[in-house]
């Protein structure tokens, strides 16, 4: 058998739709080159972010992109390749694309969302955001959702329209420090300016917390049963700064012990406007 005939051996056929082996080829050939140039364009975005030209976010999303438009230019040529007219092919599905337009409108919205949020940037792999409450760090951006890791280690799935329409916050968005606070409480009579003392001694002690930005110490109010205080300070943890707050709890309540500062409790005075009725009802039992 001829090199010719072996290429123009169908291998599949449907109505007047043929696939030889040369067209095969040909679509092993298409496949293998944009793999091999997604490989090269992965190679050169890790070299310009070793560089510190590109940080990771900018280059997941760059790389996101280009393989999302490489996958479609490679199945549009290769369609053509092997004779399918996408123009015949559009015209002639438009009721179903309209069909499945209508009933996937929330798909294509994710779509259209995950390519805003990809080329835009405004969340990025490894950015530490709060979505409704939950603060959780992005792992993918894909087109359709975004994978985000809380801080109990839960994977969410969340549609990337709702990156785009709900309110996020991004923490990592702020290339700062971030404050953050711990209150305390500290029964009346207290050595209010000791008081102060510790909770800055403390804070400074923390290595996880700022010291280019100093913390600084609040008197809140005069609460119904404590004095209220409360200690900002500036940490670029933003993912564990739950553990953060923890370790400063457990310093300042040690040090609250050592210099014999109460931290007090709700109190309650009850009053009784009869009391000697009480005292006859006793007595008779």
């Amino acid at each position: 058998m001829e090199v010719k005939e072996i290429l123009a051996y169908n291998f599949f056929s449907f109505g007047k739709f043929h696939l030889n082996a040369y067209e095969l080829i040909l679509l092993i050939m298409l496949l293998l080159l944009a793999r091999s140039f997604l490989y090269l364009v992965k190679k050169y975005l890790k070299r310009q972010r070793t560089k510190q030209r590109l940080d990771k976010g900018r280059e997941y999303a760059i790389y996101q992109i280009a393989v999302y438009l490489t996958y479609v230019i490679t199945i549009a040529i290769g369609l053509e390749s092997v004779g399918v007219k996408l123009t015949v092919l559009l015209a002639g599905s438009t009721a179903l694309l309209v069909g499945l337009g209508l009933g996937m409108q929330d798909f294509f919205k994710a779509l259209v969302a995950g390519f805003i949020i990809l080329t835009e940037r405004t969340v990025s792999a490894g950015d530490v955001v709060e979505i409704a409450g939950t603060v959780g760090q992005v792992k993918e951006i894909s087109l359709r959702t975004t994978t985000v890791t809380t801080r109990d280690d839960i994977v969410m799935i969340i549609p990337n329209q709702q990156l785009i329409s709900d309110r996020v916050i991004n923490w990592s968005q702020n290339k700062k420090s971030t404050r953050f606070s711990v209150n305390v409480g500290v029964a009346y009579g207290s050595d209010t300016e000791l008081v102060q003392k510790i909770l800055l001694e403390v804070a400074l002690a923390n290595n996880l917390v700022e010291t280019e930005q100093r913390p600084s110490v609040q008197f809140l109010d005069f609460g119904s049963s404590s004095l209220d205080f409360a200690v900002f300070f500036y940490s670029f943890e933003l993912f564990r700064i739950e553990y953060v707050k923890s370790e400063l709890r457990f310093a300042i309540d040690k040090k609250f012990r050592e210099h014999n500062i109460q931290i007090p409790f709700p109190q309650r005075d009850l009053w009784l406007r009869n009391p000697e009725s009480l005292s006859s009802r006793d007595a008779s039992l």
